[in-house]
């Protein structure tokens, strides 16, 4: 396994000479989206920006922010600040709610995504004698190829699997050989369960680390992780809107995601106010791009709700690290005016024993009020050898729930296998409720 840094200048830099860097590549970011995206020129019009004369950090405040909205009422290029001459791959979303995202990189962006994943890997142990398994899906996603390219810029060897056909996934992963699994951690636990169910010894096998992400996933689901597959679990982070995968990365620490602070400037505001807040507090993540061509963003309210922190990594890197992303904004659920994010059910449930890591959260509607209930698998062994009492079991788990919560949350135990599997995002919000 590699071990130091990838780039060690960038990523040990003294947090003033960071600050310097920021400011002088986002001055350049302001001025190419002022000269070539119409988009930005009325925002920084409005707000008296003027990115000529652009001289410090704190004047960002005084741009509005960019939202996903804003993608897509601009789609699909009008918000690239480069022709389509100069743009050699668009990636999007899936638009099931209407236009999808679209995003552009030009030959420089994509050599920046390249690098940024090669650092990441790097960061967490990974070097030219691995062996990866790439199981992100290939295509418009970018998880897949964001993955692909920067593995193969480190020289290790990359096997495109891309997802799903779980059981030729573990037929790869015991022949090749593959020391590292790239996929979101509801596969991974998926690749775990059908691994088991064909016999397979995780602990004989190669593999040793996961790379996973794109969704969250809390600490408790990490350790179900580490155990079933016997490996060290490694949370990344991106959004295709930013760059893809790659913006931040847990290092072998595991005590944050390292936001590349030398390519994207990060903040956190209070999600109702839009107000900055400092470092230690919790609140809505929002990027700005420092070095993108293609489709620069200038303070984009991703709906990730995170923590920062600005001291230095017992790694020796010096760039902000994000707490696990929390959850959402646009996933909390409001029942009976109590916050609830589903985080915070899944943090409880993986603190269960004899629980499997599957579980729905099933929203209704009855006599005119809002119910939560909670699906969850029971373990095969105590599903049928009935060692316990169900219904005694069910109270429990409501009672720590409620504890954890504030909330009483009715809990369904379910026989093993009967949760829908994912092999891409986990689905764990089933929302019944009727619309007016």
């Amino acid at each position: 396994m590699a071990e130091g840094f990838w780039e060690k200048e960038y990523e040990t830099m003294p947090r003033e000479k960071l600050l310097d860097l920021q400011l002088e590549r986002l001055k350049k970011t302001l001025i190419n989206v002022y000269e070539n995206v119409k988009f930005y020129r009325e925002k920084l019009d409005g707000s008296g920006v003027d990115p000529y004369n652009f001289k410090s950090l704190d004047d960002l405040g005084k741009i509005p922010f960019t939202t996903k909205d804003n993608l897509r009422l601009n789609y699909p290029f009008k918000l690239f600040a480069k022709p389509l001459s100069e743009i050699v791959r668009i990636h999007s979303s899936s638009g099931t709610t209407g236009n999808p995202t679209v995003v552009g990189y030009t030959k420089n962006d994509i050599a920046l995504w390249g690098n940024l994943i090669a650092r990441n890997l790097y960061s967490t142990g990974v070097g030219e004698n691995d062996i990866i398994q790439n199981s992100y899906g290939y295509g418009l996603f970018t998880g897949g190829l964001g993955l692909h390219y920067g593995a193969e810029l480190l020289g290790a060897t990359v096997i495109p699997a891309s997802g799903g056909n779980t059981e030729r996934q573990l037929k790869i992963m015991k022949d090749y050989g593959s020391t590292v699994i790239c996929c979101t951690p509801s596969y991974a636990l998926y690749i775990a369960e059908v691994g088991n169910e064909l016999g397979f010894d995780f602990s004989k096998l190669p593999l040793k680390l996961g790379i996973l992400g794109a969704e969250p996933w809390t600490d408790e689901m990490r350790k179900e992780i580490e155990a079933r597959l016997q490996i060290d679990a490694i949370d990344i982070y991106g959004l295709s809107e930013i760059i893809g995968p790659g913006v931040s990365c847990e290092c072998i620490q595991k005590k944050g995601l390292h936001v590349a602070e030398d390519h994207f400037l990060v903040e956190i505001i209070d999600p109702r106010t839009g107000k900055k807040l400092p470092p230690g507090k919790r609140g809505e993540i929002v990027f700005t791009s420092l070095t993108k061509e293609a489709i620069p963003v200038i303070r984009y309210r991703t709906r990730d709700l995170s923590i920062l922190h600005t001291d230095t990594c017992d790694c020796g890197r010096t760039h902000a690290r994000m707490e696990k992303p929390m959850g959402r904004t646009d996933d909390m659920l409001i029942i009976r005016g109590v916050n609830v994010f589903p985080s915070q059910i899944e943090e409880v449930l993986m603190g269960v024993d004899d629980l499997e890591p599957h579980y729905l959260i099933v929203l209704d509607t009855k006599d005119y009020m809002d119910t939560i209930e909670v699906w969850v698998e029971v373990s095969e062994k105590n599903f049928y050898e009935e060692i316990m009492d169900l219904e005694f079991f069910e109270k429990s788990i409501e009672d720590r729930l409620y504890s954890a919560i504030g909330l009483r949350i009715n809990v369904s135990l379910k026989e093993p296998q009967t949760i829908a599997r994912s092999k891409g995002k986990a689905k764990r919000v089933l929302d019944k409720r009727k619309k007016d």
